[in-house]
């Protein structure tokens, strides 16, 4: 045991010392810890056996049906034993005051090509899925950028990728959840059997209803590359029109829309648009494995196109799925300055991205609280048909760019739904029971920071949640939110959800979904003491 001065000044100098810390710890650790996930996946694949996944469902539920023979006094709320530093969450939830249930399920289960759907247990990764997909012809119709998100953690939560404005966000995709409830029960959920409410609810529950065992996703057909046009545009009217035009908001079918749409805002006043389709392999465009070690980090190769000017590139597939990974879109730039240099990309871009567990793993309760009032990582669904105010509205609040934004479709599945509230109206696109909504990503050090200005973080997002809530938006619930449940409650719709966590009984079993996503920060008595200095 660490006397506390030494503990305190450790403490301290971890929070001098990140940068130090990332690429002489959290580099090393990475790379060990994924030889040790790929050396543990090659023993699971030698020592497969058909009965492993029922065989641990079955222990799971026995954990469960034990837990319900404690006392009630003694029953604390159920939630995996998955450790918070291995979480892709922003947030740190307290699992230590909870019954952990261990959930070891990390096998993709079965490839089924006629109905173009795959079976998988809840702990693949996207990195998985991709290396097992691609060599056979397929993808899931939405990949979302970071090989360490777990699909599991994706169907609870929420995903989506430049994919969305054809597929949705990523729950849209799958076809049945299966779960283990509060009383040891498993239970298959699709949209037409007797689960249906519960198979509405999943999605955004974040693990508030039950255990995810397993689940069933859908997969497209894919060709070896994609070819992606990069077109730089000047004046905000302008690429805001173009990323609308090209999602298909104001029209169901008046063209063929590319397979893949991004927009990364480099300032109010200049974007470049990317659009992409699957292809082959064509020797007169030229071929970017964009995601090697040694190649720029992809927001900066694509910003080279504002001076450069439109431009075709092949990208193999996989490269472009995860073209985001290494520069964790462009967060590691917060952490290493140096990490887009040329000289460290060629002797240890190898080692990036660092893993988001050992930057958590690392992470202090000062760093914690750093990375609470001085950075910002949010994404937030908002109408496309709002597109000019977000950006004003998030470069007002956070001075931060780039941005990102991803068009997606939202669709409208009726009254009592799930938690996601039903698009207005005026935002559907005409003949289609959908809206064309967008993610905007906002990540990294606001510029009042940079600039060593006062600050407030808890003003700012809350401002930024005011305007989400204003337009029907919803934000995503992995990072950190600064909303009462009372808010919280605007922006989603928990009818249905109250109603089904009485029904299975997760009432008194799970704990509740804003009380597993709210940060474990005091978030009003830090906006105070920020307001103050």
């Amino acid at each position: 045991m660490l006397p506390d001065s030494l503990k305190s000044w450790l403490i301290q100098w971890l929070e001098d010392h990140r940068e130090f810390v990332v690429a002489v710890f959290c580099l090393p650790a990475s790379l060990l810890f994924t030889v040790l996930m790929r050396f543990k996946a090659y023993v699971r694949w030698l020592t497969s056996d058909p009965q492993r996944h029922d065989s641990n469902v079955r222990e799971i539920q026995q954990r469960v049906q034990q837990w319900n023979k404690l006392p009630p006094e003694d029953r604390r709320l159920l939630c995996t034993s998955r450790p918070n530093w291995l979480s892709l969450s922003t947030t740190f939830f307290q699992k230590h005051l909870h019954h952990q249930v261990p959930i070891p399920l990390y096998d993709i289960l079965e490839l089924n090509e006629a109905d173009m759907t795959v079976r998988v247990e809840p702990m693949v990764t996207i990195g998985d899925i991709t290396e097992y997909l691609i060599p056979r012809g397929y993808s899931l119709a939405v990949t979302i950028e970071l090989t360490d998100a777990t699909l599991g953690g994706l169907a609870f939560g929420t995903g989506m990728s430049t994919h969305s404005h054809k597929a949705g966000l990523y729950h849209e995709t799958i076809t049945s959840y299966e779960v283990v409830l509060a009383d040891g029960s498993l239970v298959k959920a699709t949209a037409d059997n007797e689960y249906v409410d519960l198979f509405k609810t999943l999605p955004w529950c974040h693990g508030s209803l039950g255990f995810l065992v397993a689940m069933t996703i859908k997969i497209v057909k894919i060709k070896p590359y994609i070819k992606i046009k990069y077109i730089p545009v000047r004046g905000q009217k302008k690429y805001c029109d173009m990323l609308r035009e090209f999602s298909g908001t104001y029209e169901k079918v008046p063209k063929e829309f590319p397979d893949y749409i991004e927009g990364t805002i480099y300032s109010k006043d200049e974007a470049v648009i990317m659009v992409g389709d699957y292809a082959d392999y064509d020797p007169n465009i030229p071929v970017n494995s964009c995601s090697k070690w040694h190649k720029p980090w992809f927001y900066k190769h694509v910003e080279t196109f504002l001076e450069k000017g439109e431009s075709e590139e092949l990208i193999p597939l996989r490269d472009y799925l995860l073209r985001h990974n290494r520069a964790i879109f462009w967060v590691v730039e917060d952490m290493l300055s140096f990490g887009n240099k040329t000289i460290f990309r060629y002797l240890f871009g190898w080692l990036l991205p660092p893993k988001p567990a050992f930057l958590k793993w690392t992470t202090t309760p000062g760093i914690r609280a750093y990375t609470f009032t001085k950075q910002v990582f949010q994404d937030i669904v908002l109408p496309i048909k709002e597109l000019e105010r977000q950006i004003e509205i998030a470069s007002i609040l956070f001075e931060k760019f780039p941005l990102l934004v991803y068009p997606c479709k939202i669709i409208d599945h009726g009254p009592s739904s799930g938690q996601l509230k039903r698009p207005d109206s005026k935002y559907l696109v005409p003949g289609t029971n959908y809206a064309m909504y967008n993610d905007l990503g906002v990540y990294g050090v606001p510029g009042k920071v940079k600039d060593k200005k006062p600050y407030n973080p808890v003003a700012a997002m809350r401002k930024m949640e005011d305007f989400t809530r204003e337009v029907g938006g919803y934000s995503f619930l992995y990072a950190d939110i600064f909303m009462t449940r009372e808010e919280f409650e605007v922006m989603f719709d928990l009818s249905l959800y109250e109603e089904v966590r009485k029904k299975y009984k997760a009432d008194g079993a799970f704990p509740h979904l804003y009380d597993k996503v709210k940060p474990e920060l005091d978030v009003f008595a830090i906006g105070e003491e920020n307001a103050i200095a």
